[in-house]
């Protein structure tokens, strides 16, 4: 952290995180969670919207996309003028916007590169199109520091159909996986099981040379885990911008989304949003 000397105080070149997601409107998900997970590490969050959406916890009725053109304005805007440590990516749909993303972020070697492939759902249904999936393989993965796929995801990455037995708590087929996806892409890969059916959320992590297992006990009736992916992402941004590894950024990440979902509550009818949980 870089000081700059003022006749009468100190002030100090605090690190920043970058979201590169959608907008959720009724602020759950996407930006919204990106930034409050960077609030809570205490670090300033730039933001480029890669969408518009019309969403509560229920439903995601409807969608904007950014122009390209103006997602490349956003990037300029805050690339280089920043002190931006580390970068998540969120649900990218437009095919156009991912190429602009990839070639802005793509020279800035100095910072960490969090990739949600955000791509299909743990249901197995399509959250984005063929040509869009494909252009984040071919143009985001490959500049990743980390990538964080769920089970489903990383099946359709590898080229294989949905292994029940990896959803049912055996974590051997998530740790085959991990393995494959790096030999493809050169980053580490930490492979979700927040959605399996063991007592608690075990998530696969290989970095090219340790595979870890990372479990953590489910909250009993949570009143909200909607954003829980969002925060992960940009919780692991935070984690690598303070200068952790990868190892210690997960297990810091996982915990302070355990702790959201613990701390979480209504903010209207059968609507509940994820805690605030500062990290000390």
């Amino acid at each position: 952290m870089m000081a700059i000397h003022n006749s009468s105080f100190i002030i100090h070149n605090s690190p920043c995180c970058l979201t590169i997601a959608g907008s959720d409107s009724g602020g759950n998900a996407g930006v919204q969670a990106d930034l409050r997970a960077f609030h809570a590490y205490s670090l300033h969050g730039c933001t480029v919207f890669a969408a518009l959406t019309a969403q509560n916890p229920h439903e995601v009725s409807a969608i904007h996309p950014v122009p390209a053109d103006f997602v490349k304005a956003q990037l300029d805007a805050v690339l280089g003028v920043y002190d931006i440590r580390a970068l998540k990516t969120g649900m990218l749909a437009d095919p156009a916007a991912i190429e602009v993303i990839a070639d802005a972020i793509g020279p800035h070697s100095e910072i960490a590169k969090v990739i949600d492939p955000v791509m299909i759902a743990t249901s197995g249904a399509r959250l984005i199109s063929e040509v869009a999936m494909d252009a984040v393989k071919a143009r985001l993965l490959p500049l990743a520091t980390l990538m964080t796929p769920n089970l489903t995801e990383a099946e359709a990455l590898c080229g294989r159909g949905v292994d029940e037995s990896a959803r049912s708590g055996d974590a051997s087929r998530a740790r085959d996986l991990a393995k494959e996806l790096f030999d493809t892409y050169g980053c580490a890969v930490l492979v979700k099981g927040g959605h399996g059916a063991g007592s608690s959320a075990v998530d696969v992590l290989y970095d090219g040379h340790d595979v870890s297992e990372f479990s953590m006990p489910w909250v009993a009736n949570p009143v909200s885990t909607h954003g829980t992916g969002c925060s992960l992402a940009a919780a692991l941004a935070a984690e690598l911008a303070l200068g952790r590894g990868i190892s210690a950024a997960v297990a810091g990440a996982k915990a302070y989304v355990h702790d959201a979902i613990a701390g979480s509550y209504l903010v209207g009818p059968d609507c509940g949003v994820l805690g605030f949980a500062p990290r000390g």
